[in-house]
């Protein structure tokens, strides 16, 4: 038998790690930053560093920067092991490396300076989305050349995991990152509303199973058997932990959605395959734990096996809640409060993070020839790091429980025991300190593992090009007598993948194809109409500020949302949105029906003017930012290319309306600005012109088309409230009759 030999590369290894271990500690030290803005708002100092601008530059930072590179990292490392072969290409695994790092930097100049498609883990806009498109296909290329020139016939289970990840992340990049551009850095979104809504926690969702769990299954797969010495506890169980959690995982993300306008029957989908996720997840954990079996005196020794094990208990951790969070009965008090953050931190900083450290504590010694610098700091970094998740945690899961009961809290008389928003606001802001102790705890045990690693690579000499060899692969296709059947597919690896995306595939079609094509899942209301130029423009400015990462624009069919802020949201009233704004957290109160018409939420026009400048003067206690800057002109250069887009979208503007735009939106900010020194005398530096006005116009048409007095059908509004009578809650008073404040049974 010819042996071939070959080195495999070490260098593209080091720029994806040395890059991972940056940017995480830089991306915590940015979320370090925003949680501390939560507590002290003052640090809003100027609008690029303002809360709904950097929180998405955060979890950009963790998601595509730290995980993202840690990635890369740990599949070329390990991808060349098992199959023993080099590379594909140097040149591409060059490429990808300067690409991702290009759209890293290009998310730290745009995110800042309010440059955001305004969809949660998909603000980039529409340049950089095709950036990051193109690169991913230079990574697939790479790795499947690499598959193809292998020496080994069967592909390792990881193996497994990093093709479903590159067709799944490809497939949800694309079918989510669909906007008509407007302008260079300006794009909307082709979907609208409840359409909008459904594809992006189709994407956001899976985005989480697929970039920020199955490559890490994959690396998972890899390390923890390499550096226990020990081989994978069940080959049968891997294949149905593959399997199973790539095919059930798609169909999952509606459970972000429930209690909205999206049709009942997708929101079941997503709860019962959230069930049924907690088994394929829950066997792949305990595949890594039991992994391990014979060899705990090692782990207790051995700081990598330690971070290790965290990490893979976190993923269980995290794997139960989530389906658990996904229950109708758990979701109406745990959603849009600090529970759910709890849940992402727990695999954030527990499942990625942890298993990155790992990772990063056994490769360095490896590629660099040399034993650990110490294995004392690695260990205190363990602790260090253990307990900064648990202070960061707790405190958020008590927090999320009172802010839910607190929202849903009624006095013996039927009215709300908090009617003031702000209440909840300042009794969470003991929970926000202890959080930012756990988060600069995890931080500082970072910078413990960076001055080890570097300690470490100085005492040592890098291996750039780890010389290697290896008999040839001859009739990679050919099997043997007695082995497994699923041994057929994995000496296949163009068939494996599209297996692969037949299975994430069907889930996709089955749950967005109906809501974009049948009309009737979106029921339309007479009085709904396109907002006007200058409502237009103040949407943009609240997208570009980031004020869904604190507001939420939908009013759930509960009796304490409808007593807090009015009638329950309905499909028909966000057809012409792009995108949606529903939000996910409610740190600031609901603004769906913030507009005029609504008694309960409606404030004046002077009223948001002061409140912009500086909110403590109207909501004592906010942890509002300040938004000193909108007093700047308003840019209505795009004005008319925005409306002329929307109508391509299918907002019914006129034909020829762009023309008439900028005079329409000059006559409605005169009306507003004349509304605000007419109100409040005092006000002396406003003027038609500014930014605010045009974001107050847009606040005070929220929600108000339904107030309109346009009769909306009679059906439409029977069906309306028969979704809402359906809605089972255990043990809870919901919405059967809105205006019945007299059972105050919660």
């Amino acid at each position: 038998m010819q042996v071939e030999k070959f080195s495999y590369d070490n260098r593209i290894v080091r720029l994806f790690l040395v890059a991972s271990i940056i940017y995480g500690v830089i991306g915590m030290l940015v979320g370090l930053f925003v949680a501390l803005e939560l507590i002290w708002p003052e640090l809003n100092l100027t609008s690029w560093l303002s809360f709904g601008r950097i929180r998405p530059l955060h979890t950009n930072a963790v998601i595509f920067a730290f995980v993202g590179n840690g990635i890369f990292a740990g599949v070329y490392y390990s991808l060349q092991r098992l199959l023993k072969a080099r590379m594909f290409s140097d040149l591409l695994s060059r490429i990808n490396f300067w690409g991702w790092q290009l759209i890293i930097v290009s998310a730290v100049l745009t995110l800042p300076l309010g440059y955001t498609t305004g969809k949660e883990y998909a603000e980039l806009e529409w340049p950089i989305d095709i950036a990051i498109a193109l690169v991913w296909v230079v990574f697939g290329v790479n790795m499947f050349g690499t598959i193809i020139k292998r020496r080994v016939k069967h592909m390792y289970v990881a193996i497994w995991f990093y093709i479903a990840t590159f067709v799944t992340v490809a497939v949800l990049h694309i079918v989510n990152s669909v906007e008509m551009p407007v302008s260079f850095l300006k794009s909307y979104s082709w979907y609208a509303g409840v359409q909008d809504a459904l594809v992006q926690w189709w994407y956001g969702h899976n985005a989480v199973a697929f970039f920020l769990t199955t490559p890490y299954l994959g690396l998972m797969y890899y390390f923890v058997p390499k550096a226990a010495n020990r081989p994978v506890y069940s080959y049968r169980l891997s294949i149905i932990h593959f399997w199973a959690l790539i095919f059930i995982y798609i169909w999952a993300g509606p459970h972000h959605l429930l209690y909205s306008s999206l049709p009942d029957w997708a929101q079941s989908l997503g709860v019962v395959f959230s069930i049924m996720l907690i088994f394929p997840s829950w066997g792949g954990m305990l595949n890594g734990l039991l992994t391990l079996r014979g060899v705990w005196d090692k782990v207790r020794d051995d700081a990598v096996l330690k971070f290790m094990v965290v990490a893979i208990t976190c993923y269980g951790m995290a794997t139960f809640e989530g389906p658990m969070l996904s229950l109708k009965n758990v979701n109406w008090i745990s959603h849009f409060t600090d529970w759910t953050v709890a849940h992402v931190h727990v695999g954030g900083l527990g499942w990625n993070g942890m298993l990155t450290f790992g990772m990063a504590y056994y490769l360095v010694p490896k590629m660099w020839r040399t034993k650990l610098y110490s294995r004392t700091l690695a260990n205190a970094h363990f602790w260090i790091a253990t307990l900064g998740i648990i202070l960061w945690v707790i405190p958020m899961y008590w927090a999320g429980f009172m802010q839910g009961q607190m929202w849903k809290d009624f006095n013996p008389d039927g009215s709300l025991a908090n009617p003031n928003f702000v209440e909840t606001v300042t009794y969470m802001k003991p929970f926000f300190m202890v959080r930012a102790m756990g988060g600069a705890l995890f931080i500082a045990g970072a910078l413990v593992m960076v001055y080890n690693l570097i300690k470490t690579a100085k005492a040592g000499s890098f291996l750039a090009d780890e010389e290697a060899e290896a008999p040839a692969l001859v009739n990679s296709k050919q099997g043997h007598v007695g082995e497994h059947w699923h041994s057929w597919i994995e000496r296949r690896p163009v068939r494996f993948l599209i297996l692969a995306l037949v299975a994430i595939l069907i889930g996709g079609i089955v749950e967005i194809i109906p809501t974009m094509m049948v009309s009737s899942n979106v029921t339309k209301i007479e009085s709904v109409q396109p907002y006007t130029p200058l409502e237009l423009e103040g949407r943009d400015i609240y997208i570009r500020e980031g004020c869904y990462n604190c507001h939420s624009q939908w009013v759930r069919p509960f009796r304490d949302e409808v007593a807090r802020y009015g009638e329950y949201s309905k499909g028909g009233e966000y057809i012409y949105d792009h995108p949606f704004q529903w939000g996910s957290k409610r740190t600031g109160p609901d603004l769906h029906r913030a507009g005029k018409g609504n008694k309960l939420m409606n404030k004046s026009e002077s009223w948001h003017y002061v409140h912009m400048l500086d909110p403590r003067l109207t909501s004592p206690g906010s942890i509002m930012p300040a938004y000193p800057w909108l007093t700047d002109e308003l840019d209505i250069s795009k004005t008319a290319d925005k409306i002329s887009v929307m109508r391509t979208l299918g907002v019914p503007y006129p034909d020829g309306y762009e023309d008439q735009a900028v005079a329409d939106l000059k006559a409605q900010a005169q009306e507003v600005y004349e509304a605000i020194i007419t109100q409040n005398p005092d006000i002396k530096q406003a003027n038609p012109n500014m930014e605010m006005i045009a974001l107050i116009a847009y606040l005070e048409r929220l929600g108000s088309d339904i107030h309109k007095g346009v009769k909306v059908d009679e059906v439409v509004a029977t069906q309306e409230v028969e979704n809402a009578e359906v809605i089972e809650v255990e043990s809870v008073d919901t919405l059967a009759n809105p205006v019945d404040t007299t059972n105050t049974h919660e």
